[in-house]
């Protein structure tokens, strides 16, 4: 169905069959890594942005093509290498010798799923080049401005700053990504499952995501935000949100809080888990299940415990449990 057409109806009972089997699909390549696939699928509901940080070998680009594997829709990829153009990602102007005459060409970005994979890789002038399309959804080429198709969601990945050859982003581009997922090491029992599950592909090292089905098409991830903008919320659950954002800006172990747009993202955020987990209005453990992931990227540790030792994860762990949650 294309982007045009009518939406299809769907329930909130149909929404979370269908986003448990895509939860099932998704685990069959993603192996051990089930947090992860809830935050991926949350940003897919909510429309926002997701980068991925984790150590080289964890999956982080396997768990992006298994989503794209299950979805209908356009797919693009970019290698971000320290060589790569601006113009290599939004498109550029290329001179026709029949028609005398400049034309458009598209770049990557004009897709509905974007893999921007090892994004710090590149230097910032071509970061930079998705903050338009990030943010309002369109791209501006030769003075003309083309909208991308709907949905459009950028899910990028991250070796750490600490690696080689690695430029941090720019916080106005971190700011942009609605969650950061952390991939850790599977724990025993997974790493044993997914090693057996290699062992038996064709290929040498890597999981196989062309048997997974496509389940949903763009229509449908459009039907799905739309279900989840309407999604009650409670006034105190909305404070309560507001009120943890808020926390980040006066807590003595961060030089820098998180804004407005955290706290617009952690509500998003907090319906999106609530349609994930087939529940009928938002509660204050769906707000607090997310609220690390939209906050680790947007908030600055103080340097004395960087120098401890202490991550940004533990500082934020000890803010959400000093921020008192409503009742019910």
């Amino acid at each position: 169905m294309n982007d045009t057409g009518a939406l299809p109806t769907l329930s909130r009972q149909q929404a979370g069959q269908l986003l448990q089997a895509l939860r099932e699909e998704i685990g069959k390549a993603v192996i051990g890594q089930q947090a992860a696939i809830d935050d991926l699928l949350t940003a897919l509901i909510a429309n926002g942005h997701v980068l991925v940080e984790g150590v080289p070998g964890l999956g982080k680009t396997l768990l992006v093509r298994a989503l794209a594997r299950c979805f209908g829709g356009d797919f693009g990829r970019i290698q971000f290498t320290p060589d790569l153009m601006p113009s290599d990602v939004t498109g550029h102007a290329v001179y026709d010798l029949a028609s005398e005459q400049f034309k458009l060409r598209k770049g990557p970005v004009f897709t509905h799923l974007l893999l921007a994979d090892e994004i710090n890789r590149a230097p910032a002038k071509t970061q930079a080049a998705l903050l338009e399309v990030m943010q309002e959804r369109q791209v501006t080429l030769e003075g003309r401005t083309l909208p991308v198709p709907q949905p459009f969601l950028v899910l990028a990945t991250q070796n750490p700053i600490e690696q080689e050859g690695t430029y941090p982003l720019p916080e106005a581009e971190l700011d942009r990504f609605m969650l950061k997922l952390r991939m850790d090491y599977p724990e025993a029992a997974d790493e044993l499952a997914l090693v057996r599950q290699v062992a038996r592909s064709t290929r040498a090292d890597m999981l196989e995501v062309t048997a997974l089905r496509p389940l949903l098409q763009a229509a449908d991830v459009l039907a799905l935000q739309q279900l989840a903008s309407t999604l009650p919320l409670d006034e105190q659950v909305l404070d309560y949100a507001v009120r943890l954002v808020r926390r980040t800006r006066d807590w003595s172990d961060l030089t820098l809080g998180a804004g407005p747009r955290a706290s617009i993202d952690l509500v998003r955020c907090g319906r999106a888990r609530a349609l994930l987990r087939g529940g009928d209005f938002v509660l204050p453990d769906d707000i607090k299940a997310c609220a690390l992931a939209v906050l680790r990227h947007r908030v600055c540790l103080a340097p004395e415990l960087d120098i401890e030792g202490l991550s940004v994860d533990q500082v934020l762990l000890q803010l959400l449990d000093q921020v008192a949650a409503p009742r019910p």
